[in-house]
């Protein structure tokens, strides 16, 4: 509950609670009914609400209604725990737990088809219009609707922003390892990022045993997947990289001190890239050029890891996937939480 009653206090205008439905919960002495969030009055009035008194925009995730075609697949509607009622019965149920915005549809005929026959009250919508157009007037939308594009090509992009960016970039970089006595390289062979990167901070060459270093940048693995509707877009599966790849810096290694950035956008298992690097690094989506100035000593990373890095895939297994920090092989453990 701390986060949201943060986010209450600080003013926060619109919320998407998730799919997801309560199950076996009970809540100061009441069982919680057992449908998805976006339907569910208990938790949006009875908590969001009355308890906590939000009274912001609240929109359901996307396609809490409605059957869809996506791509030739059918993907049912996230109904969850509602599966029996028929599209206006969600509706008005979703209105009734004190939703204002159905994200995704766009079934407004059975909208109005409700309110034509008196099943929805024309106030009940006026109440979430109030809400949602309140946001816009806040923001001046209807005061000044034109954008200044002489003032957004002077503002944007600025040498001041250019540089608080990539000193972002390079701040979040978490340095998992470095010997003290590691040099600073000043050739540099690179894999998986742009030579161009290196422009200015090392001389780049084409034979790894003639760098001071071997600089690879690695995504974090992932098994692409496509059975179902909008799974490509996301990567699942295991946490391990491929033999090849721990073959092909094995080799690197043997020539020169390895250099590596992982993209942590998910974890990974690092024990076998941890046990052939000289430096280890993890990264959250930064610039080549950011990763360049942290391995040439010109930024200093001061990232913190957000979750534990396992020692293996079988950690992984072991551990309940809804317990936090139920790993019990660590490789690389997540920064401390600040207390309270």
């Amino acid at each position: 509950m701390e986060p949201f009653r943060a986010a209450v206090e600080a003013g926060t205008t619109a919320i998407m609670p998730y799919y997801g439905m309560p199950v076996g919960l009970v809540y100061r002495g009441r069982e919680i009914e057992e449908v998805g969030f976006g339907y569910n009055k208990q938790i949006i009035t009875g908590i969001l609400r009355d308890e906590l008194g939000y009274d912001g925009v609240v929109v359901t995730d996307w396609q809490f209604v409605s059957d869809v075609l996506i791509g030739g697949r059918h993907l049912p509607a996230r109904a969850w725990g509602v599966e029996h009622l028929d599209r206006p019965a969600r509706i008005r149920k979703i209105l009734d737990a004190g939703c204002d915005q159905l994200g995704g549809e766009t079934c407004t005929d059975v909208l109005l088809d409700l309110v034509r026959g008196g099943q929805v009250r024309e106030g009940r919508l006026d109440e979430s219009l109030t809400r949602l157009l309140s946001v816009k007037f806040e923001l001046g939308l209807f005061d000044n609707p034109y954008v200044d594009v002489d003032h957004a090509a002077a503002s944007v992009g600025t040498p001041e922003a250019v540089r608080a960016g990539m000193w972002a970039q390079t701040a979040s970089v978490v340095l998992l390892r470095r010997p003290e006595a590691h040099p600073w390289p000043r050739t540099v062979y690179v894999r998986g990022m742009a030579q161009e990167a290196f422009d200015g901070l090392a001389t780049v060459v084409d034979d790894p045993a003639g760098a001071d270093a071997a600089v690879v940048r690695l995504a974090a693995p992932f098994e692409p997947r496509d059975d179902f509707v909008l799974e490509p877009f996301f990567h699942a599966g295991s946490l391990e990289f491929s033999a090849d790849v721990v073959s092909e810096l094995a080799d690197l290694a043997a020539q020169a001190p390895l250099v590596v950035d992982v993209t942590l956008d998910r974890p990974a298992v690092l024990t076998p890239v941890a046990d052939l690097a000289t430096v280890l690094l993890g990264s959250f989506s930064s610039s080549d050029r950011a990763i360049a100035l942290v391995v040439t000593g010109h930024a200093a990373p001061r990232g913190e890891l957000p979750f534990d890095l396992p020692a293996s895939m079988a950690a992984v297994e072991r551990s309940r996937s809804d317990v936090p920090g139920d790993l019990d092989d660590v490789l690389f453990a997540r920064a401390p939480q600040p207390p309270g």
